[in-house]
């Protein structure tokens, strides 16, 4: 398990079936958060929304908070799960651009649960939003950390500032396709999005290329 995962109790000791039941839980819960928000939901409703008893649900959570839980790891671990697809040492900036793409790629496919953590953030108690907000982080370090290596071998000239405000800006892009897609679906498929964003990041970094 990872060691920065916040441990949510479950019953079971089979872990395939414990992430089986939890994607489960996830979509059920999502569903019913986009629909009557997190307070208004009861754990009942989802356990009847994944297709499981409210037995069978406390095997998996003790609260429904372990459910936004499970939907911020969610979203990391299929954003790492990505970037590890590509050389993350490799330095170039194809490497960057593929890296923003599968980003983007991944907000597309969990636009509910992007759109839903961000919603419901401020239902989280006090010592459960900073793990939020950190993993929150470590996604955008993970574009830091491509950046940084473009700039190691030479690809381009960026302090720590500037290295740090793109990838805000690059994490953030991704996030308004679950925010504005409501407007953005009317002009653009997933892919245009994609290319366009691509055309407008890479215009300013050329700017930092290093000089041949």
């Amino acid at each position: 398990m990872d060691a920065n995962k916040r441990k949510v109790h479950a019953s079971v000791k089979d872990e395939q079936l414990i992430q089986k039941r939890r994607a489960e839980m996830i979509k059920g819960a999502v569903n019913l958060f986009k629909q009557k928000g997190f307070h208004r939901t009861t754990t009942r409703e989802i356990a009847k929304a994944s297709g499981f008893s409210i037995g069978t649900l406390y095997e998996y959570i003790r609260t429904k908070e372990d459910v936004l839980y499970l939907v911020c790891d969610s979203i990391y671990d299929q954003v790492k799960d990505r970037l590890q697809r590509i050389d993350l040492e490799v330095g170039t900036l194809d490497s960057l651009k593929l890296g923003v793409g599968y980003y983007f790629k991944v907000v597309d496919e969990m636009q509910d649960e992007v759109l839903v953590m961000y919603q419901e953030a401020k239902s989280l108690s006090k010592d459960a939003l900073p793990y939020v907000l950190k993993k929150e982080m470590d996604m955008v370090s993970m574009f830091e950390r491509l950046i940084r290596r473009c700039v190691e071998t030479k690809e381009l000239d960026m302090d720590e500032r500037t290295i740090h405000m793109l990838a805000q800006n690059i994490f953030v892009q991704g996030q308004m396709w679950g925010f504005r897609r409501w407007s953005l679906r009317k002009s653009f498929t997933i892919d245009d999005y994609i290319e366009l964003q691509l055309d407008l990041l890479f215009s300013g970094i050329n700017g930092y290329k290093t000089k041949s």
